[in-house]
């Protein structure tokens, strides 16, 4: 393979029962969750390898690397992160990968494999002009976040995961002097209206996340989907 500069790391955790999208655990079994997580896990792969000149990779955490070897049905890197939670997380992936000015790292969300590629292009090419990139969600979270250096401090874990997240990340980053830009809004899937909002994308374009699509299709199907507003 030849040299890039480019890499993108999927955040990502083990596809286990009461272990991952837990927000849609109170409208669907434990094991409906677990497969859906592992349809846009893997959509969300997909979706990374169709980039050109950008290498791909997974931090998840140290527990779950067995785990997420299994579950993935395509070859990717899979690497530990040092720490518990997203923001060691996070913070593992730029002090693992961005090691030079020259490398340009994007930490990327494990469901939202229906995100037009165009903007994870577009995140890498604004690393050109700035320090950070950030990717907000509708709900006041981001779904994606790109640096070229570790930043030591910049992510904490007070707020991850809740609708100041992408705020309190601003503030960090502001705090420690350095340069943002913002690609465009965009939704993951944490909610049941999120899951409504997919499905309906998907069955106009189930080429986007076809995994994640054919589920939908069978989860409704099934009649699973009539308890969620």
């Amino acid at each position: 393979m030849a040299f890039t500069n480019r890499k993108l790391v999927i955040m990502a955790k083990a596809p286990r029962l009461g272990a991952v999208k837990t927000r849609l655990a109170g409208n669907l079994s434990l094991r409906a969750v677990t497969e859906l997580y592992s349809c846009l896990l893997n959509d969300t792969i997909a979706l990374a390898k169709a980039l050109q000149h950008v290498e791909i990779a997974i931090m998840c955490p140290e527990s779950d690397v067995q785990g997420l070897s299994r579950s993935v049905t395509e070859a990717v890197h899979i690497v530990p992160q040092k720490g518990q939670g997203l923001a060691a997380g996070l913070t593992s992936v730029f002090a693992e990968f961005a090691n030079s000015r020259h490398q340009r790292v994007i930490a990327f969300n494990s469901d939202s494999p229906h995100l037009p590629a165009s903007m994870l292009e577009d995140a890498f090419d604004l690393l050109e002009t700035c320090d950070l990139v950030v990717g907000p969600t509708q709900d006041g979270g981001y779904y994606l976040v790109g640096a070229r250096d570790s930043h030591p401090g910049l992510f904490i874990s007070d707020g991850m995961g809740t609708g100041s997240a992408l705020e309190l990340l601003l503030t960090r980053a502001q705090a420690l002097g350095l340069s943002v830009r913002l690609t465009s809004p965009f939704y993951d899937i944490d909610i049941p209206t999120d899951l409504n909002q997919l499905s309906d994308e998907l069955q106009r374009m189930p080429e986007k996340a076809p995994r994640t699509a054919k589920w939908l299709a069978d989860w409704e199907v099934s009649g699973e989907s009539k308890g969620i507003p």
